[in-house]
């Protein structure tokens, strides 16, 4: 089960740089010029996770497997991309793909780095690049109304919700509000999924900052930290050009580096969590001598869809999930002591599974 996210911006924002560091890898080009990035780059990720690290070591697992979060390197947007210009089409195809997006806004000033915009100023950025995307979107609703309005002649309750739901929601779209910030309904909230509108992809700010303000930010990343609170919209701020070296140190020499920088951890431990959190993931854990695993599911899957994850035979011939939680598994050394404790719990296909739940599954196939 792969969980994907885009990371978008403006040419010469440093979004190559930052995927770089992020895969630990050159795979992407990083050079001072507009489209460097021409096809979009897939890398995954680990999910930083210190449960995972207790829980190997209690049950003296062999190898430890992180959850992963799919990273896509998506070429430049500018000003136009909705009609096409600059690799304007490309990029919409791109981001269409993906589950949320990492907004990177230039946050620093570089005679030797041009801005496609002539200065910088990220609120601007951000809002031009919102801006595309609602065109984007607003064309293709539009471009949805006469197939629908034939479907719905034919009786197609489906395209009747959709038909309804697009005449409700363009004049607000048509006045600036992204599809994400439209205030709806359960029912027509899953009736807008089904539309795969850009704006309703769930979105983090990541401002890239100079290497003297990667501990504390600057005036540039604290106007967008303030703007995004009022978009309801998560934000980090990092230094690429400082992630990209932390990423190409040796595991020890890491906490040097952070420490004389003024910084408790890489910013990309905090971008992957967010990112993380943007999905409205959670995890499970499993367990043994061999490996101990993180899994990673969206918040309110049960127990049958948990073990369908892992192969599809646990699904189909699931049994029952033995469960415990993180804190019992740690506080009784693992899984005998909780089972001893009684704090091994035995969940039905239908148990909603929460967050560092170490599980086992039973199933018969």
């Amino acid at each position: 089960m792969g969980f994907n996210c885009g990371i978008v911006g403006l040419p010469n924002v440093g979004k190559s740089t930052l995927f770089n560091a992020l895969v630990r890898t050159a795979a992407a080009a990083a050079a001072n010029y507009p489209f460097c990035t021409i096809e979009a780059n897939l890398g995954r990720v680990p999910v930083p996770d210190e449960r995972l690290d207790a829980v190997a070591r209690i049950a003296r697992s062999a190898r430890i497997v992180p959850a992963q979060l799919e990273v896509v390197d998506i070429a430049g947007l500018v000003r136009g991309a909705s009609r096409g210009e600059g690799l304007g089409n490309r990029f919409l195809a791109a981001i269409r793909e993906v589950d949320a997006i990492l907004q990177v806004l230039r946050c620093f000033e570089d005679e030797d780095v041009a801005h496609v915009e002539g200065g910088v100023d990220p609120l601007r950025d951000a809002e031009l690049i919102e801006t595309e995307l609602l065109l984007a979107d607003i064309g293709a609703l539009e471009r949805r109304v006469d197939g629908l309005t034939k479907r719905v002649r034919g009786g197609d309750a489906e395209a009747r919700r959709q038909l309804a739901l697009i005449e409700q929601i363009r004049p607000a779209m048509e006045a600036g509000t992204p599809a994400r910030r439209l205030r709806l309904d359960a029912e027509r909230r899953a009736t807008l999924q089904s539309l795969q509108l850009l704006t309703a992809k769930p979105l983090l700010y990541l401002c890239n900052v100079d290497e003297a303000s990667a501990a504390s930010g600057n005036a540039w990343s604290d106007a967008v930290v303030a703007w995004a609170k009022t978009q309801g919209a998560p934000c980090v701020v990092l230094a690429a050009a400082i992630e990209a070296e932390i990423a190409a140190l040796a595991d020890h020499e890491r906490g040097e580096y952070l420490a004389a920088l003024g910084l408790e951890r890489p910013g990309l431990d905090r971008v992957i969590q967010a990112g993380y959190g943007l999905l409205d993931l959670i995890t499970f854990l499993t367990a043994g001598p061999k490996e101990a695993r993180a899994w990673p599911i969206r918040r309110g899957t049960t127990a049958a869809e948990a073990a369908g994850t892992i192969h599809s035979d646990f699904q189909r011939g699931f049994i029952c999930a033995e469960v415990i939680r993180y804190r019992d598994y740690l506080r009784c050394d693992g899984e005998v002591g909780a089972r001893e404790a009684g704090l091994m719990r035995q969940e039905g296909r239908d148990y909603v599974v929460e967050d560092g739940d170490v599980v086992h599954f039973r199933f018969n196939v």
